[in-house]
């Protein structure tokens, strides 16, 4: 074992591998890039180092003569959380680095290394943040399941393993991909949410990859495509089981390759994007129905997070809802109301079908209504209805007054009819209900249901 003493601030980095080539490679290219290096041959050797000297990266192969690079990340991550590790792995390998990733490795190079991504991947892990940033906090709540999240959330900051986030509607998905980034070593550079449903399946090829200028009969000049677009960032694919089986082909072969090809181009050009998704459906039944590849949704789901239901965390519900009056005060400009004791109780009981977004909708008409400087239930306009008694608050199902929250329930059910029999294909759904797809998204969002 080769050990090197850190000059100054200095990052050193673990390097691990028992065969000397591919250490000599890796050693010089790290010197050139003006780091320090310590090389292991085997397990052993490298737990010693770990326990001995700091890092700021370490490197492992995965089949070591005393063991295999599992060993090392497991102790990392229980011992030195801080260091970012990267395992090298036989190149068609998936499931080695797939599982490395799943016990905490920050991300995986396939052998035969090559320069370019090899330097890339240090300069990326040397960014770490140490901690979490202050917007961890937006996710608000003491409940166990909030708190469960937010742990998650931070160490899914620390890995580059692509992340799946399941959740009912307006549960926070996308805040959850947004808070990931955020604390990342990628929180400088672009997060590009992509809603799937959004986009037309004869568009989705263009919009993901771009084209070059004449590649299409109204292709008047170059474009980037959404990976061009978050290209050393974040990919968050919202909605991604709205993907036609055409596409997820194409998609599988970008993760798969990390290189896309524009439209119009005849050559791959490579690609650094982390891939984070959500859906509200259960993805595993997509698969098992066949509109979801397996392959992909093995891809996709290394890890995933579980955004609890509003419902389920019934405690928290006041404090998020006098968070949220906060701030649609403060962008009316005006002082934010209190709820009334009998109005946060109610909030509590209500079970929220659409989830925080739903409560934002809520609070923010209630805010416009509200004659006071407090929020009552009658403010509120919750559906069902709500009639407050001398005991409790009973729920009246049924209710067809206020007039426009019957009307929206009946819309919310017409649209949740016409998703289930198109198997929430958003275009063949927009079709059946007789409005346009436009005109259904607008719906979908006005009533928490996208």
């Amino acid at each position: 074992m080769l050990k090197r003493q850190t000059i100054g601030n200095i990052p050193t980095v673990l390097i691990v591998d028992d065969e000397a080539d591919i250490l000599e490679l890796l050693e010089i290219t790290l010197l050139r890039m003006g780091l320090d290096v310590v090389k292991a041959t085997c397990v052993a050797d490298a737990l010693t180092s770990l326990k001995q000297g700091e890092f700021g990266l370490c490197l492992t192969d995965m089949r070591l003569p005393d063991g295999d690079g599992l060993e090392i990340v497991r102790y990392i991550q229980a011992e030195r959380p801080t260091v970012p590790v990267a395992v090298l792995t036989a190149h068609g390998n998936t499931d080695n680095a797939v599982t490395a990733l799943k016990a905490g490795a920050f991300d995986y190079i396939n052998k035969p290394v090559t320069l370019e991504q090899l330097r890339a991947l240090v300069k990326s892990a040397l960014k770490l943040p140490g901690s979490a940033t202050a917007s961890e906090r937006d996710l608000v709540g003491n409940s166990a399941a909030m708190q469960q999240a937010r742990d998650l959330i931070a160490k899914l900051s620390r890995t580059q393993a692509p992340v799946y986030i399941t959740g009912e509607s307006g549960s926070g998905k996308e805040l959850a991909a947004r808070l990931i980034h955020q604390q990342s070593n990628r929180a400088t550079t672009a997060f590009v949410p992509v809603n799937c449903g959004a986009i037309p399946e004869n568009l989705m090829e263009s919009e993901f990859f771009g084209y070059k200028k004449g590649a299409f009969t109204g292709a008047d000049s170059e474009r980037d495509g959404f990976f061009y677009a978050a290209n050393g960032g974040t990919l968050f694919l919202d909605e991604v089981a709205d993907l036609p089986l055409q596409m997820q082909v194409k998609l599988l072969r970008v993760i798969q390759e990390k290189k896309v090809r524009r439209l119009g181009s005849n050559t791959e050009e490579p690609i650094d994007v982390r891939i984070i998704s959500a859906t509200h459906q259960h993805l595993a039944k997509c698969v098992e129905e066949g509109r979801f590849r397996q392959d992909l949704f093995y891809r996709l789901n290394v890890i995933t997070l579980k955004m609890p239901a509003l419902r389920d965390m019934r405690e928290d519900v006041p404090l998020i809802a006098h968070t949220l009056l906060a701030r649609l005060a403060a962008e009316a400009g005006i002082s934010a109301p209190s709820l009334t004791k009998a109005a946060a109780t109610a909030l509590a009981q209500y079970d929220f079908p659409g989830n925080v977004r739903e409560l934002e909708n809520i609070l923010e008409r209630a805010l416009a209504l509200a004659s006071g400087v407090q929020i009552d239930v009658d403010d509120l306009h919750l559906t069902p209805a709500v009639e407050e008694t001398d005991d409790n608050q009973i729920a009246l199902p049924g209710m067809k007054w206020p007039l426009q929250d019957y009307l929206d329930r009946l819309e919310r059910e017409a649209i949740q009819e016409a998703l289930e029999k198109t198997r929430y294909n958003k275009t063949a759904a927009a079709k059946l209900l007789g409005v346009t797809f436009r005109a259904l998204r607008y719906r979908l969002e006005r009533l928490g249901m996208d």
